[in-house]
């Protein structure tokens, strides 16, 4: 049987992945997208049940303006995402009782900090943390072949260089424990809680291990404009699907990548799913490192090195609640965390992150009185850490959510839960980890997991590439796929 042959197979429909496959079909190219799931955008993806509509990973969307990643690969593609811009980003209910309001405006944040946490070096802090921040972001899209492997990378690093890189570029050999010692707040308990639970929950990690660059743009990416897409982050996912079809990129759905091979002679990629055989001038990986070397052997060996195992990842505690709610307008925002008193049983988390539908989306239930609440969580070493009953855990989340306001317990239409093997099913990905590699501080940011997997036409992009979480991280690397990809000689 004669296989199919491709300009590139892409492996995976998460954002990272559908960047590069946009970017891509802009030029022109015959590409595959295969996709194990029976519903596209991997962590970033909504799902239906019961009458709501779910989501399935993140529910927090930046970075949509022109200079962000993923507003720039909709400008590349000339793709519009309808957005709500959410005036309140976020709301945090303290230990001690407090509720602080995560304001997008800087002045106004940073007055509620010196509310709570006292005016001790808050302005100072908070100051020095959002200029890192933007300069951050705007370093990002210009340094488009970071980190460098290749000569020509090197050589555009430098033509991209400006003196204020290489004048923060230093923080990324001090820690946020670091910073807050240089600001005199380490002694300040409540304001380290504070900053510990809101980085891990963007850098999957505590101020110890996350750097000063990562650090500072992860505790202020409030004070960008956030979003909520109406229907859940599908709607996200799909315009980029619906581009990449209509311009000649095919996209298979439930069909499982087992194994690529590289053809010396040939020079190309022979590929294996569960169905068919297929042929590639290249391979673009979305999928975690892990699961990539699993099925790509030949990568480069050094690659296996950098692999993190389940003592060093998270998967996730995760309900979904559809619940009945008259006044909708009371929830003026729409994100919230949560410090708990005691730590979560079993998984020992400090803290929970709640989302709910926006009020005035009425497209994610059947009914107009109804919302959607999404509860999520840490779970560490998922591979090691048992839940011996996952009711325990159900009953915890909702009394902390009837005592905090949210609804009432009568009020609850329907609710589901999962964890870690939920994940690993639903995804594919090891050990069901999700929100990508944590940030540690031995690893600097050139020491990250490049775009190349191989010497030949191999690349990867992702959560656990350069440089790393969120939407905007993915989206990121997936550009940066495409750039060395295009220099290489695509």
């Amino acid at each position: 049987m004669t296989k199919k042959k491709f300009d590139t197979i892409i492996v995976g429909t998460g954002l990272g992945a559908l960047s590069t496959a946009c970017l891509l079909a802009k030029q022109g190219q015959k590409n595959l997208i295969l996709e194990q799931n029976y519903l596209a955008g991997g962590c970033t993806s909504s799902y239906w049940r019961k009458g709501f509509v779910f989501e399935s990973g993140a529910t927090t969307l930046v970075g949509l303006e022109k200079n962000m990643p993923l507003g720039y690969v909709l400008n590349e593609i000339g793709v519009e995402i309808k957005a709500r811009n959410l005036e309140n980003p976020m709301k945090i209910h303290l230990k001690n009782g407090e509720i602080l309001t995560r304001y997008q405006n800087l002045e106004q944040w940073i007055a509620e900090a010196e509310r709570v946490f006292g005016k001790k070096n808050q302005k100072e802090f908070w100051g020095f943390c959002y200029q890192v921040s933007k300069f951050v972001w705007q370093t990002s899209l210009k340094q488009r072949f970071f980190p460098p492997k290749k000569i020509n990378d090197f050589l555009q690093c430098i033509k991209n260089a400006t003196f204020m890189q290489f004048n923060y570029a230093i923080y990324a050999f001090y820690s946020t424990e670091w910073l807050l010692k240089k600001y005199d707040l380490l002694d300040n308990q409540l304001f380290v809680e504070f900053v510990n639970e809101q980085l891990i929950i963007t850098a999957q990690n505590y101020l110890k291990e996350v750097n000063v660059l990562f650090g500072a743009t992860a505790l202020c990416y409030t004070n960008f404009p956030n979003y909520y897409v109406d229907g859940g982050l599908i709607n996200v996912v799909n315009p980029l699907l619906d581009y990449v079809e209509k311009n000649g990129t095919e996209v298979h759905l439930r069909e499982k990548v087992e194994n690529i091979t590289y053809q010396k002679t040939s020079k190309t990629y022979q590929i294996k799913t569960n169905k068919n055989e297929y042929e590639s001038k290249y391979i673009v990986s979305g999928i975690p490192l892990n699961n990539t070397l699993d099925i790509y052997p030949d990568s480069n060996k050094n690659l296996q090195k950098k692999v993190l195992h389940s003592s060093q990842l998270s998967s996730a505690f995760q309900m979904g609640i559809g619940f009945k709610c008259i006044d909708k307008q009371k929830f003026s925002c729409i994100h919230y965390q949560i410090h708990l008193e005691k730590s979560l049983p079993f998984l020992n988390t400090k803290s929970i992150f709640i989302s709910l539908s926006h009020p005035n989306d009425h497209t994610r239930t059947d009914e107009k009185d109804q919302m959607i609440a999404s509860i999520s969580t840490h779970w560490h070493n998922p591979e090691n850490i048992l839940v011996e009953d996952k009711s325990i855990l159900e009953k915890f989340v909702i009394d902390i959510l009837v005592e905090k306001g949210f609804f009432e317990e009568k009020d609850i239409v329907y609710y589901h839960s999962s964890g870690q093997k939920s994940w690993e099913k639903w995804t594919g990905r090891a050990y069901g980890f999700v929100g990508g590699y944590p940030q540690f501080k031995h690893i600097k940011p050139w020491q990250m997991v490049e775009s190349r997997l191989d010497n030949h036409k191999a690349y990867i992009c992702g959560d656990t590439t350069y440089p790393g979480q969120g939407i905007p991280g993915t989206v990121l690397s997936g550009i940066i796929a495409f750039e060395k990809m295009k220099a290489d000689g695509i």
